[in-house]
């Protein structure tokens, strides 16, 4: 027997539910993790710094998860993704940050594509964070920091969400909660592990039925909630010049169906995906201000997602507004 729901109203609030609330996990653009000064870390700008970020990543695959059956397909080919994310990390307080962020995705697929499939391209959702330092105190031998960091973010621009594995996003808003506990020890290693979960809103696709272990005769489609957990494993060397950090990261959703076989993914799937990473990243002392990062990262096992691998280097610049705005006053 087929279920059957309809509703006659296209209010992405609206779907058989009294009311949802979809009040930003930054780093979740089909694998992108980044390890400069991010919402999900615990280190923090001092007030009236600013760091920016600008950022390349280059991702692949070639196999995905359908439901827990892991497959090729040669319509899609192998599939690439590139990458550019501008971010800056302002310093309000010592202990209160704000992020900023916009990532311009490109996706498409090698040669040959049985499909023909073209793919997307486009700046994704813009993304606000804010992280407090509750907790920075000394702690047998070494340093106990315990943060928490709120998220919000929304589609930049009116792409296809409903366009797999081609779409840049998920297109619905995204609100998250996040705590994060790190003990840093005084030869320079460090152990961080956070908590977060992803409330996440609808997205109107180009059509006006689809199934998810039922049928629905509406364009709005409801993206499963989540939740992410993370595991860091970190060392300063080089007189604090130089960190390298290995990771662990989760995301489970909380509700949604399986990609069907011989069909393409929808964003009501319900994704789980465990992803090893390792980073580095490298602050000049002769180029005050300046720091480098790179990173790799592989998806190793998943539900509803593709297998990434994904690369990529960055360049930060932190310096001190005050500082800046005095400058050019005594030069004027």
């Amino acid at each position: 027997m087929i279920q059957v729901k309809y509703t006659c109203s296209k209010n992405p609030f609206l779907k058989g539910k009294v009311f949802k609330w979809v009040p930003l996990l930054f780093f979740t653009c089909m694998g992108l993790s980044l390890r400069a000064q991010t919402p999900n870390d615990a280190l923090m700008m001092r007030s009236k710094n600013i760091c920016v970020l600008l950022s390349y990543d280059m991702g692949t695959f070639d196999r995905y998860w359908e439901g827990s059956l892991l497959r090729s397909n040669e319509t899609i080919a192998t599939v690439d993704q590139n990458t550019i994310l501008p971010m800056a990390a302002i310093g309000f307080l010592d202990d209160l940050n704000f992020y900023i962020s916009l990532p311009y995705i490109k996706t498409d697929s090698s040669e040959p594509n049985g499909g023909r499939f073209a793919g997307a391209r486009g700046f994704q959702d813009i993304g606000f964070a804010l992280k407090y330092r509750a907790i920075h105190q000394d702690l047998g031998s070494g340093k106990l920091t315990a943060l928490a960091t709120a998220g919000f973010s929304t589609p930049f621009t009116n792409y296809l969400s409903d366009y797999r594995p081609y779409s840049i996003g998920a297109g619905a808003p995204e609100f998250s909660l996040r705590g994060i506990v790190q003990y840093q020890w005084n030869n320079g290693f460090y152990a961080r592990a956070s908590l977060a979960h992803l409330w996440r809103g609808y997205t109107e696709a180009e059509r006006d039925y689809y199934y998810n272990d039922g049928s629905y005769y509406t364009a709005w489609m409801d993206v499963p909630n989540a939740w992410t957990y993370e595991g860091v494993l970190g060392k300063w060397l080089l007189d604090r010049s130089l960190k390298l950090e290995l990771s662990y990261f989760s995301l489970t959703s909380t509700s949604g169906d399986d990609i069907r076989a011989y069909n393409a993914a929808q964003p009501t799937n319900k994704v789980e995906s465990d992803r090893v990473g390792f980073s580095a990243q490298y602050f000049f002392k002769s180029l005050k201000g300046f720091g480098v990062v790179a990173y790799h990262n592989r998806v190793v096992d998943g539900r509803n997602v593709p297998k990434l691998s994904n690369t990529g280097f960055g360049i930060t610049y932190q310096f001190n507004v005050i500082k800046k705005q005095t400058e050019a006053t005594d030069e004027q």
